[in-house]
């Protein structure tokens, strides 16, 4: 009889990984990265075990978006105050804040649960090619396609 491979938490190896935006579309480089956070890329991934890697996006101020998207796409935030909605385009987020259109999209591929908020941790997006990580050693990873 087989029995099937479950990963423990105190089985897991984390690797750190660089991901350059430069040109990048913003979607395609949000699953990737999603995936990499959840660690689907392993051959062990476990649904319920927390093994997924360590992300560095670079380069986030060079994304780029397909078709009208940059004027049109609108990001959202609430003050938690009466009339305090604050609604952001995303050419002027890309100019202000561009690494938080990269946190956002990865975020909403994660999952929704407490281990889904200790994964968005393990991202680290940046707007240019400088990064404090470079003691972790990171391995460039090549997006498909």
């Amino acid at each position: 009889m087989r029995t099937t491979y479950m990963a423990k938490p105190s089985e897991v190896e984390r690797k750190w990984h660089i991901i350059d935006a430069e040109g990048k579309t913003l979607g395609r480089l949000a699953s990737e990265a999603a995936a990499l956070i959840r660690g689907k890329h392993k051959p062990g991934f476990t649904p319920h075990v927390d093994g997924g890697d360590f992300v560095i996006v670079i380069n986030s101020e060079k994304i780029r978006l397909s078709g009208n998207k940059m004027e049109s796409k609108k990001y959202y935030r609430h003050s938690q105050y009466t009339g305090g909605l604050k609604v952001t385009v995303a050419q002027d987020l890309l100019r202000t804040r561009p690494e938080r259109m990269i946190e956002s999209a990865v975020h909403g591929m994660l999952p929704k649960t407490r281990q889904g908020e200790k994964m968005k941790l393990r991202l680290k997006a940046y707007a240019g090619t400088e990064h404090p990580h470079a003691a972790q050693k990171p391995e460039v990873y090549e997006l498909r396609g």
